[in-house]
């Protein structure tokens, strides 16, 4: 009896395990394949100029603020820099509980200084407000000119377009601490005019200032290549990361109104997934985002999106028998990778357990040596995943941080155990602390 109960427990926990592992691998080999879809940016002036670059798309950018008086100025002013017809983008900061000062810098922009006082503060919150303070004029649509309607004297408002300005009207959102490149506008709308509804950028690291910054920074680029780019290489709805996204403003304007979790990017990418929307990933647009340089910071902030994937798991779940009658394949997917057991803790789990059926496997006569083989195997084919999602260029450096590895494991593992499916507070990222 004894030694059935330890073989139902080997093979469920190896089979829970490779589950998430045989997702992360192959896209982790299809992120390493050419990009040969009918949208390749080399062929068509994608995301780097074409035919359609004198089109101008109309851009309203939004800076949820959240106590980001460290960062949000300097991000700001990186987008006032845009190499980008002027009338054609307008800046709305939501600043929420940030010091007067800082507020008093944000006047002397040209941008709208939204300051809203939030009794729970969140960013979806944010968004809405900023939504409802910038309502689109019902004569002006989704490929006609663009005309705003100026808010009465409130949270410094000001009219955003001028009449008869732009083709096509969009909203970026970007976090506090992201900065851009001169051209990010100027690039994103060359992909706006092929028609996306839905475009998220490469979001990558600014500062590599210790090695938790490092390693978070590593992190990021792993998540592109599996859930951005392994997607997009084969068709599929690329994931949403919290910043460096563009919507279609009246598709944006419908769906932020129905947010209410903590995590909004999660949230809006299974509203997008059921309305058949197609998510593009814009992989050589960069926004460049402030990495965490601390433990605190790093446990903080895995926590929320932990938390956040087990509810998304259970908003999602409902509506998956009827994406799969359907054959809404990327509405399946997003499910599956809400399901997904993070990578760090794969790491954690899998060479202790491959050690526990090893002895096992050796001192009963009851395992075979095929026990040995597809723990070992599972753990070889998690690291092979890991090295291939990780860029070329960032290779050496992961190797150089990899000792650190095993103790942020350790804090996402400590994580398990405050994770509340009823917690839907904002958890704030201390920016400049090390």
């Amino acid at each position: 009896m004894g030694y059935t109960l330890l073989h139902i427990a080997d093979w469920l926990l190896w089979i829970i395990l490779a589950a998430s592992t045989l997702y992360i691998l192959f896209f982790a080999v299809v992120s390493c394949l050419p990009i040969f879809s009918k949208s390749n940016p080399s062929r068509t002036g994608g995301e780097t100029g074409g035919a359609n670059e004198g089109v101008g798309s109309s851009f309203l950018i939004l800076f949820p603020a959240y106590k980001e008086d460290a960062v949000i100025v300097s991000s700001v002013q990186s987008v006032l820099k845009q190499d980008y017809p002027k009338e054609l983008f307008h800046i709305c900061v939501i600043s929420d509980h940030m010091l007067p000062e800082t507020n008093r810098q944000l006047a002397q922009l040209p941008l709208t200084l939204l300051q809203p006082t939030f009794e729970k503060s969140s960013k979806a919150k944010a968004l809405q407000y900023a939504m409802k303070a910038h309502p689109l004029p019902l004569s002006a649509g989704r490929g006609e000119d663009a005309s705003w309607v100026e808010k009465p004297q409130q949270d410094n408002c000001t009219p955003l377009y001028r009449e008869g300005q732009g083709k096509g009207l969009y909203v970026i959102i970007l976090d506090a601490d992201n900065v851009v490149e001169p051209d990010f506008l100027k690039r994103l709308n060359t992909v706006c005019q092929q028609g996306y509804q839905a475009i998220q950028c490469h979001r990558t690291a600014k500062n590599s200032n210790n090695s938790i910054a490092a390693l978070d920074g590593i992190s990021e680029e792993i998540n592109n290549s599996l859930f951005r780019r392994g997607h997009s290489r084969i068709g599929l709805s690329a994931g949403l990361i919290g910043s460096g996204m563009c919507f279609d403003y009246e598709l944006f304007a419908k769906d932020v109104t129905r947010l209410s979790s903590a995590v909004e990017d999660r949230e809006l990418e299974g509203l997008l997934a059921r309305q058949g929307v197609h998510i593009h990933y814009a992989e050589h647009i960069m926004v460049y985002d402030e990495k965490v340089s601390s433990c605190d910071n790093f446990q903080r902030q895995r926590l929320r999106w932990m938390s956040g994937q087990v509810q998304t798991l259970f908003m999602m779940l409902p509506y998956l028998p009827k994406a799969i009658l359907h054959g809404n394949v990327n509405y399946v997917d997003k499910t599956i990778q809400q399901a997904l057991i993070p990578r760090s803790l794969l790491l954690l789990f899998t060479p202790p357990l491959a050690v526990l059926f090893t002895l096992v496997s050796l001192f009963t006569i009851h395992y075979s040596p095929f026990t040995i083989f597809r723990w070992w195997f599972l753990f070889a084919a998690q690291c092979l995943a890991i090295f291939l999602a990780i860029p070329s260029r960032l290779r050496q450096r992961a190797m150089l941080h990899a000792l650190h590895v095993p103790r942020m494991a350790w804090l996402m593992a400590k994580n398990l155990l405050r994770i509340r499916l009823s917690d839907k507070e904002f958890h704030h990222t201390i920016h400049g602390t090390r």
